[in-house]
């Protein structure tokens, strides 16, 4: 009861605050979402409509309402299917900004987390931060030794105001999922939990360095793509110490051409490294916007900032690589399949009508010109017929869908008219001929095998063991079957090497069966 008066004060309390940015509309959402707004609309002070579009104020109210309810606007970001095109694309340029904390409790912060006197780690301290974020803020300093270094401090009381915003959060969701049988499927608990776990990664900043330090090693033989080394002996779970990187950001175009920086090339550069990120590694930066990647004078990319990470498995790249070629070469029953056998689509649907649905989609988008086509849009609007089909959400997948859509901006920005997904095909497919192809199969297929041989011992001691289990409960097995098992003959005289001759030859019968249907 308590948490309903609560969380019901609170929910009257975010409608206000909407309705003073004139962005009410998204509590259609919401059970009760129209009574809700017409209080709202009654209490808040407001003298007018807005001129802005829809996902513009939406934008200024989440920023008002707070730290987590920036983080959820840059989520919904991702579900073109809930709020639409247009105001999905204003929310992905969101930004994650608020007022800065005083440098005396920055520097307080830091002496408690790294238990030494402050002037022992840092010879010189700027004062006022380079960027201060819902989450931390940033300074530059200096260490003793003389390196340059950029020292991110986590805000004082950021724990309890998320813990208290996700609650609410959490509350609308479970209302949402008992309320609204229809909405079901776009899991909206599930989606909050993932804003929590990732939130939660984020007030770690150990998390943080660590995700930094693995990039730096995937990129390490790359000189065009750098990443910033992590300053160990200064990061701590409130305050992570990194080198400090120098350039233009990469979306200062004047800059960049005062410096004779081939754009084009940049592009490609940028291109071939989200490629690898997502499908070469499957461990992607998703927090891509401008602010976060510099361009020296060679041309080399710098990226900072490593709170928001994403990991795609193997085989989901497979299906999105499948997926992206299908969208790109025209083959819709081959993108409508891949849909099929990732259980992304019921096996109820039919398969037919679904490549109709992606033709759809496809053909208005792939029609236009290369510099026209987003790719992020269009796993947008893949979104949009998943009600139709009975699809269910894929919150592993909206992560990248939204930095897809930032990249996308970002690309136009540097070359309009070239298309990054057509300079990223050739490597999608070659990594895919490298995947899926007869040799790739081969490969899988021989680790299953020696999985299967080093899983044998422990089949036959499970065995021997289960025997002696099972005869307290009545049933026994003859001591020549578990001779048998253990690869003994049944006078008792065993083989060599442990493992009998026709053990031997059903194994090489089981590889050969695998290696066939791997290559068929």
């Amino acid at each position: 009861m308590i948490r309903f008066v609560r969380n019901s004060f609170r929910l009257l309390g975010m409608a206000r605050t909407l309705a003073r940015h004139d962005a009410l509309f998204p509590l259609a959402l919401v059970p009760g979402g129209k009574l809700l707004a017409f209080f709202a609309r009654l209490t808040a002070p407001f003298s007018g409509r807005s001129d802005l579009p829809p996902g513009r104020r939406l934008a200024r109210a989440l920023e008002e309402l707070g730290p987590a309810f920036i983080k959820l606007g840059q989520t919904l970001a991702t579900r073109s299917d809930l709020i639409g095109d247009d105001v999905a694309a204003d929310l992905s340029t969101l930004q994650d900004r608020l007022p800065p904390f005083s440098a005396k409790i920055a520097k307080r912060i830091i002496t408690e987390q790294l238990a030494e006197p402050f002037d022992v780690l840092f010879s010189e301290f700027d004062d006022q931060p380079v960027a201060a974020a819902s989450i931390a803020q940033v300074h530059f300093a200096t260490t003793p030794d003389g390196r340059e270094v950029a020292v991110k401090v986590l805000r004082p009381d950021i724990r309890v105001r998320f813990a208290r915003d996700l609650d609410l959060f959490y509350w609308v969701a479970e209302i949402v999922e008992l309320t609204q049988p229809r909405l079901r499927r776009l899991k909206p608990v599930e989606t909050v939990k993932a804003l929590e776990d990732s939130v939660h990664l984020e007030m770690d900043l150990r998390f943080e360095a660590a995700a930094a330090s693995e990039f730096r090693d995937n990129f390490e033989s790359d000189p065009t793509y750098y990443i910033p080394q992590i300053d160990w002996e200064r990061t701590a779970e409130h305050v992570m110490t990194m080198e400090r990187v120098k350039g233009v950001r990469i979306d200062n175009v004047e800059a960049l051409d005062r410096m004779g920086i081939d754009r084009s090339a940049l592009l490609a550069k940028a291109a071939g490294a989200f490629f690898q990120q997502v499908f070469r590694d499957g461990f992607f930066h998703a927090d891509m916007h401008p602010g976060n990647l510099f361009v020296d004078e060679t041309g080399r990319v710098s990226i900072v900032d490593f709170g928001i990470m994403g990991r795609v498995d193997k085989q989901t790249r497979l299906y999105l690589a499948e997926m992206l070629l299908g969208f790109l070469t025209r083959d819709y029953h081959r993108v409508a399949e891949v849909h099929f056998e990732a259980g992304y689509v019921p096996r109820t649907q039919s398969i037919e009508t679904f490549q109709q649905a992606c033709r759809s989609i496809g053909e208005p988008i792939l029609g236009k010109e290369l510099a026209d086509i987003s790719v992020g849009r269009l796993l947008g609007q893949l979104f949009q017929i998943t009600e139709q089909f009975g699809m269910e959400t894929q919150p592993q997948l909206l992560m990248l869908q939204k930095t897809m859509i930032v990249a996308e901006g970002l690309s136009r920005i540097l070359s309009p008219n070239e298309n990054m997904w057509e300079l990223s095909r050739p490597l999608i497919e070659d990594w895919m001929r490298e995947n899926l192809g007869p040799e790739a199969k081969i490969k899988d297929a021989t680790l299953q095998a020696g999985l299967m041989l080093r899983r044998l011992p422990r089949v036959l001691e499970a065995a021997e063991k289960a025997s002696s289990v099972l005869t307290d409960q009545g049933l026994r097995l003859h001591p020549d079957t578990v001779a048998a098992m253990r690869g003994k003959s049944g006078n008792g005289q065993g083989k060599s090497g442990g493992v009998s001759r026709q053990t031997l030859v059903l194994w090489v019968a089981i590889i050969a069966l695998g290696l066939a249907v791997y290559l068929k």
